[in-house]
């Protein structure tokens, strides 16, 4: 019957054998199902008073095994210090991110006296509105103070070209790629358990260096297109 009962109603079941044998029985069944004498007890008091644990509930208010943040009250405050120099987002906002992982957290919290797993970690990490995100890209770096005239210019030098029906061309670079047998994030079909073999390291191969993708589009006919679409640049391949 254990798997079948509860916490509560395996204290009251074993309270209930412990009565009906009389004296000696709390030690008997203690002795009979492994649990403690206390829990044993314990269910006495709730067939006494039956009102002490209501219906939809297991345990007493508050009873249970207390947080490992109410048992140590310096965690979260050494677990900030820790996180200060790592922390990422809007300070004026709650959602915050970290780039320490919960492993490395839990390393540096047990060098500092707190008996922790990297589980709790994160249950904190998430009391102190932190989350998982991954970097995004945000920083242009500093501007030229004539930045915005120098696009304006060209901008005018592009559009009176245009006007005179002279081509205007855009080259956008992409990032650079090593050439060789290296490692890329994509994926492709092939048959099951026979992946493609690459070299360990990304070195750079001194013979085919690196590539720079890049395209080149035909602003005129681009404007001249009936639906225009930021994806859809006609590109001239060189």
């Amino acid at each position: 019957m254990a798997p079948l009962l509860d916490e509560r109603s395996r204290r009251r079941w074993a309270a209930s054998e412990a009565r009906m044998i009389g004296h000696g029985g709390v030690s008997a069944v203690a002795e009979a199902t492994g649990l403690a004498r206390r829990t044993i007890y314990r269910g006495l008091e709730d067939l006494q008073d039956r009102a002490s644990v209501g219906n939809d509930r297991i345990r007493r208010q508050g009873g249970g095994r207390k947080s490992r943040i109410t048992e140590d009250p310096t965690l979260l405050s050494d677990l900030k210090s820790l996180l200060e120099p790592a922390t990422r987002g809007d300070p004026m906002r709650r959602q915050l991110w970290t780039s320490l992982s919960l492993r490395k957290l839990c390393v540096e919290l047990k060098g500092k006296g707190h008996e922790i797993s990297y589980p709790v970690v994160g249950d904190c990490l998430h009391k102190l509105h932190y989350s998982l995100q991954a970097n995004r890209k945000s920083h242009e770096g500093s501007e030229h103070m004539d930045r915005n005239g120098q696009f304006e210019y060209i901008n005018k030098k592009a559009g009176s070209f245009l006007t005179d029906g002279q081509p205007v061309i855009s080259v956008d670079t992409k990032k650079k790629e090593l050439v060789g047998n290296f490692k890329n994030a994509g994926r492709e079909w092939r048959p099951k358990g026979t992946p493609e073999e690459v070299n360990v390291h990304d070195f750079i191969d001194p013979k085919l260096k690196r590539a720079v993708p890049y395209g080149v589009y035909d602003i005129n006919n681009i404007l001249a297109g009936s639906a225009w679409n930021g994806s859809r640049h006609r590109r001239l391949c060189r």
